[in-house]
């Protein structure tokens, strides 16, 4: 039970502990992004925030990803406003590629401050 009621705590009381400032609620599991949380769509962000840019086979063969499973996940970032896809040719074969958006870098860094914090409420605990 002291292990919930660290992921509840107040600003004050983390203050108090020496650690981070956390709204309560803020480091529960249950408000993490689902959209970013999932295995694929976490791989896609990552690999995206560490590259510029990256084609549809290039995040395929990354991920180990089937066609269907990456254009799904794709799909719902892309959906959301967290990457961008762009679609050409190179000669006659089509190229789909993908960059992180403004939007994308931003959820990312609130996910990964949100699971810093879970780290640090659950060994606290």
């Amino acid at each position: 039970m002291a292990r919930s009621n660290a992921f509840r705590a107040t600003r004050e009381e983390k203050a108090k502990r020496g650690g981070p400032a956390v709204r309560t609620g803020e480091a529960s599991p249950t408000n993490l992004d689902r959209l970013i949380h999932e295995r694929t769509r976490l791989a896609i962000v990552s690999a995206l925030a560490v590259n510029t840019s990256l084609t549809f086979n290039e995040l395929k063969q990354l991920l180990s990803a089937t066609d269907g499973n990456l254009s799904v996940h794709a799909r719902k970032l892309e959906d959301a406003g967290y990457i961008t896809c762009t679609k050409s040719f190179a000669g006659r074969l089509p190229k789909t590629e993908y960059r992180l958006a403004a939007a994308g870098r931003r959820a990312l860094e609130r996910y990964l401050d949100h699971m810093e914090a879970l780290i640090h409420a659950t060994r606290e605990g």
